[in-house]
């Protein structure tokens, strides 16, 4: 992917929830290599947002595009993974079992299982069942289903919930990786992200009305 080319757009994006309107007139262009940091208070918009770039609801103004398209294609959704506040792991599995749905779900990277969890701190934990795992462990384990699968753009709400300082320098470590090989971030933080790669945004929808 070309660094300079725009790879996600939005463009005067609004969204109104409960006749009250969380943004307005937002607009933004993001590349291979960038990171987009959505900033606000709560109830400012930002889990909405994230949801309006998934796919998941409509803008009430606007449109989002994906390399100039819509992103109701396949080869966004081929293209995208999404990590919200719920872990999204399945509870009456085991963690390997976990990283097998993700698996089957989306297109792998060529990449060992087992060293995916390895790199979130997961070794040997392959037959434990999710229910035994800490609230910090499901989520390292989240970041091990974004690492076996071949997604170029990740949207994360508040991916640091639940970690220790390791956990999240080592989710730092991993989002920095990811934009040196050409991927792309949008996600909502109240913690100041620290990244050795990726040009980062920042938007305050705590502005955008």
């Amino acid at each position: 992917m070309n660094s300079i080319t725009p790879l996600l757009q939005g463009l005067d994006l609004a969204c109104i929830r409960d006749d009250r309107s969380l943004f307005s007139e937002l607009s933004f262009v993001l590349g291979a290599g960038e990171v987009l940091l959505l900033e606000g208070e709560n109830g400012s918009g930002k889990t909405s947002l994230l949801r309006i770039l998934c796919g998941f609801r409509e803008p009430d103004a606007g449109q989002v595009s994906w390399c100039g398209g819509a992103i109701s294609t396949s080869a966004y959704r081929a293209n995208m993974a999404f990590v919200g506040h719920l872990d999204g792991v399945k509870k009456e599995l085991t963690v390997l079992e976990n990283l097998r749905v993700a698996l089957a779900l989306g297109q792998g990277n060529g990449g060992s299982l087992d060293a995916a969890l390895a790199r979130v701190n997961l070794a040997g934990y392959q037959d434990v069942l999710i229910s035994a795992l800490s609230a910090g462990q499901k989520r390292r384990l989240s970041l091990a289903r974004l690492l076996v699968t071949a997604k170029c753009l990740w949207i994360l709400d508040e991916p640091f919930t639940s970690l220790d300082k390791q956990g999240i320098q080592l989710t730092e470590q991993l989002m920095s990786e990811h934009c040196a090989q050409g991927g792309m971030i949008v996600l909502t933080s109240h913690h100041p992200i620290q990244l050795t790669h990726g040009a980062v945004q920042r938007i305050s929808l705590s502005s955008c009305l």
